[in-house]
């Protein structure tokens, strides 16, 4: 039975404005994003339905995190750095939600965005600021979603204010799930096992069906419904783009196994017991959306192009490079750090290889300033990064990640697996006395070394690790479909000029 819109339009969290000590509104605090979370929302984990996310072992340590990052965009002291005057009251607001009108706005976001990315090391990689900064390309566009109605225009203008205004994280689920990959969306072996419109009222829509890949969703506000993927004709009741509170009835989030239970302790594996973001297969039982709440509907032609017509795909995807570039830069500076306290850091080889790895790193930060530097502004007035250049960066940084694990084991060999199994060994005098002595660097105790190891062994060889290789592997999309962007936005027409050119410039006489 379908759920009243009355109970089906409840709200998700909500953030106000707080009062600094000193005066003035700033965005909501940690705090206030952790309450919000308190919503009765559905989740289900071992069995059984999660009584509170925000409290239970397999989520706490990661909404910490991400409320961290609230609490310093909250923060007076990062008000110029990370917030920008509401074009509505004033008020400070998280600069994600920025619309880049100027050039100046480009280095702005990303400088507030490099950050906030820092804090987690390029771990969490579904932070607020990420559906943020695809919002901030639909925001710029409005007229693209008027050619489907103007009052969906108004609902996209509405909630993005919405979201700005209160600091909402947004996740987002914008792929089918894979059962038949050879047939459509209205072909598949049942109706609406995929996220469709179900039936119709007069308040609003009924969506039966499940999306992935929920990142972050377990610990948003709200969850981003669409489909990136091309679809066919014939399945227009899946061509949908809209926003549902993370407490909507019928909707169930289901995690896969959380990397946070597993830990002994932080200090074995620091980035696992702190920075898990959770993927989340997310089932939609006939849950009421109010037509306020959508911006695309039953329109395959809009729902393909609000990430290619607007900004969205390129302003998002420049916020996944800025956080990856935080990551890359981490990694290797870890790797240097443990060349440095063996005493490696000196031999020609591994100056080498040094130098190769900051070589790849430098690419990928050479590329996001190069596209901000010649972003042009698109059809709807928004300063647009440059699009080959991005896209560039993704399929160069698809197959450099995978390389550069392999680099950074290979350098340090079995120094990460013959570790102490557990910090306890360091705690315990007689095995810290072996460590101490037979686990040591020239320049570092042997608590120093296991340390430094552990953290490394979290970032490249844990199934924390192992999750974020598959991640940056395949979070823009499968290598082709990034290939083919790459292809459609590349100048053909200037390099195939200067052939033209060449060509022109003899012939068979000379």
């Amino acid at each position: 039975m379908f759920r009243s819109a009355a109970l089906a339009g409840r709200a998700g969290a909500r953030g106000g404005g707080k009062t600094f000590s000193g005066g003035g509104l700033m965005t909501r605090s940690g705090d206030d994003y952790t309450r919000g979370l308190r919503d009765g929302r559905t989740v289900f984990f071992q069995g059984q339905r999660v009584p509170e996310v925000t409290s239970h072992p397999a989520f706490a340590a990661g909404v910490r995190a991400v409320a961290r990052l609230f609490d310093l965009v909250h923060d007076s002291a990062h008000r110029d750095l990370l917030t920008y005057p509401s074009p509505r009251d004033g008020r400070p607001v998280n600069k994600a939600w920025l619309v880049p009108r100027t050039r100046e706005d480009l280095p702005a976001r990303r400088r507030a965005i490099k950050f906030l990315a820092d804090q987690s090391y390029g771990f969490l990689g579904r932070s607020p600021d990420h559906v943020a900064s695809f919002f901030a390309g639909f925001a710029g566009a409005p007229s693209f979603y008027a050619r489907g109605g103007q009052r969906f225009a108004d609902n996209l203008l509405r909630f993005a204010a919405k979201a700005a205004d209160e600091d909402l994280y947004l996740s987002y689920v914008i792929v089918h799930p894979t059962v038949d990959r050879a047939k459509p969306a209205h072909q598949q072996a049942e109706p609406y096992l995929y996220a469709g419109v179900a039936a119709e009222r007069e308040s609003g829509i009924v969506i039966r069906g499940a999306q992935m890949l929920g990142t972050g969703s377990v610990m948003s506000d709200y969850i981003f419904v669409t489909v990136i993927l091309p679809l066919k004709p014939g399945d227009e009741d899946y061509a949908i783009s809209c926003v549902v509170p993370n407490s909507a009835p019928g909707l169930k989030l289901y995690p896969r196994r959380p990397y946070a239970l597993g830990p002994t302790s932080v200090f074995d594996y620091p980035l696992s017991s702190r920075y898990d973001e959770t993927d989340s297969l997310v089932i939609f039982d006939d849950v009421f959306v109010p037509w306020e709440d959508i911006f695309i509907y039953r329109n395959i032609e809009l729902t393909a192009g609000q990430f290619s017509a607007t900004a969205a795909h390129v302003l998002g995807n420049t916020q996944a490079h800025i956080r990856s570039l935080s990551k890359l830069q981490f990694l290797v500076g870890l790797l240097k750090r443990c060349m440095d306290l063996s005493g490696r850091s000196q031999n020609a080889e591994v100056v080498a290889q040094l130098g190769a790895l900051a070589t790849r790193v430098s690419l990928v930060e050479g590329m996001i300033l190069g596209a901000e530097a010649a972003a042009e502004p698109d059809p709807f007035g928004v300063m647009r990064p440059k699009d080959s250049l991005l896209y560039a960066s993704q399929v160069y940084q698809q197959a450099m990640y995978p390389r550069l694990l392999n680099q950074l084991r290979g350098m340090l060999g079995g120094s990460l697996i013959q570790l102490p199994a557990t910090a306890a060994e360091l705690r315990m005098p007689e095995s810290a006395a072996d460590i101490e002595r037979y686990v040591r660097w020239p320049r570092a105790t042997g608590t120093e070394r296991v340390k430094l190891l552990k953290l490394l062994w979290d970032a490249i060889g844990s199934e924390f690790a192992s999750r974020h290789l598959q991640y940056e592997m395949f979070y823009a999309g499968e290598p082709a479909a990034i290939q083919t962007r790459e292809f459609r936005n590349f100048d053909w027409a200037a390099v195939e000029a200067l052939v033209d050119r060449c060509l022109a410039s003899y012939d068979v006489t000379e």
